[in-house]
C-alpha cells in the first residue's frame, strides 16, 4: 500500500511526533536526552527553521516546528539520522531506532498553535510523571516561563517570541497568560503516543530483565549457569528471542546479563 501524502501546512508550522521502533525507549539516560537537544541545536545553527516547543518522553518526542526555508521532511531526516547513529553506536545495536515515518499535523491558526503548545508541555502531566509541567526537566516549558534560567544549556533552541506574542506584547503579561492557559483543561485532540498500546509485558532496564530471566528459567527447571550447556540450546535461544522482543536492551547488555558471547546473541533471530 503506498504511503499517504503528508498534509502540507500553509503556515509552514507542524506538530511533529517521533517514537521508538516497537515502542521501545529512545532515551535510556539523561545523556541521551542532552545529545538529542544538542543535535536539535546543531541542525539549526543557520536558523533555517524555528522550534517553538518540545517534550522528550522516554519512548517518543513531540516537537513544534516552523520549517522556514527548509522542508520539514529534510529537517526531521537530519535530526533522526544523527540521533539514531549516536544511539546505535553507544548501545552497540543495529536496525531502525524510530518507528515508521515521523507523524505530523499542520497548524493553521493561532488558537490551534497555542493548544498544541499546551498539549506538548502537559505530556508529562498526562503520563503521571509530574503534577506540574514546570517540574519536568526535558521540555521547553521552563524556557518560556523562566527565560534563560529555564534551560541554561539549550535556551537558544526555542523561539518563544511567536507564541508569547499571541498573548501580549508585554513579556511579563504574556508569560503569566501562558501559565494560566497551560493550567486550563481541554478536550483538544492531537497526534499522540498512546501508552495503552505498549506491550503489557515490556521489560524496562536491566533490573527487570534479570527478574524476567530468573522467572523464565525457573519455569523451565533451569538456571542461568546452565544456559551454555548444549542440551539447553533451545531454551537459551527462546529466552534470547523473548528478551529481544520484550526489552530495549542492547546486544552488549544482553550478553552481559546472560553471561553469553555477543555473537551468540546476534545469531538468534
Amino acid at each position: 500500500m503506498p504511503r499517504q501524502s503528508r498534509r502540507l501546512s500553509e503556515s509552514k508550522t507542524y506538530h511533529i511526533m517521533i517514537r521508538g521502533n516497537e515502542r521501545k525507549n529512545i532515551f535510556r539516560d539523561d545523556n541521551d536526552r542532552m545529545r538529542f537537544l544538542h543535535i536539535l541545536y546543531e541542525k539549526n545553527k543557520d536558523r533555517k527553521f524555528s522550534v517553538y516547543a518540545y517534550c522528550l518522553m522516554n519512548n517518543h518526542v513531540h516537537i513544534l516546528i516552523n520549517e522556514g526555508s527548509e522542508k520539514i521532511a529534510r529537517i526531521m531526516k537530519r535530526i533522526n539520522v544523527s540521533y539514531a547513529y549516536y544511539f546505535n553506536k553507544k548501545y552497540q545495536r543495529i536496525g531502525h531506532l524510530f518507528q515508521d515515518r515521523f507523524k505530523s499535523e499542520a497548524i493553521e491558526s493561532d488558537r490551534y498553535l497555542l493548544a498544541v503548545v499546551r498539549y506538548i508541555h502537559k505530556n508529562p502531566v498526562k503520563a503521571n510523571i509530574v503534577e506540574d509541567p514546570g517540574l519536568f526537566k526535558w521540555s521547553s516549558y521552563n524556557t518560556y516561563i523562566k527565560g534563560n534560567k529555564g534551560n541554561q544549556h539549550f535556551e537558544s533552541i526555542i523561539e518563544t517570541g511567536p507564541i508569547l506574542g499571541i498573548f501580549s506584547q508585554n513579556l511579563n503579561t504574556a508569560v503569566r497568560s501562558l501559565i494560566e492557559y497551560t493550567k486550563q483543561e481541554s478536550n483538544d485532540e492531537f497526534i499522540e503516543y498512546n501508552e495503552e498500546e505498549k506491550k503489557d509485558n515490556e521489560i524496562e532496564g536491566e533490573k527487570d530483565a534479570r527478574i524476567f530471566i530468573a522467572k523464565h528459567l525457573s519455569s523451565k527447571g533451569q538456571t542461568l549457569d546452565k544456559l551454555q550447556e548444549k542440551q539447553n540450546t533451545a531454551i537459551r535461544n527462546e529466552l534470547i528471542k523473548l528478551l529481544k522482543v520484550k526489552s530495549n536492551l542492547s546486544v552488549r547488555q544482553l550478553a552481559c546479563i546472560l553471561e553469553l558471547d555477543r555473537n551468540v546473541i546476534q545469531r538468534v533471530k
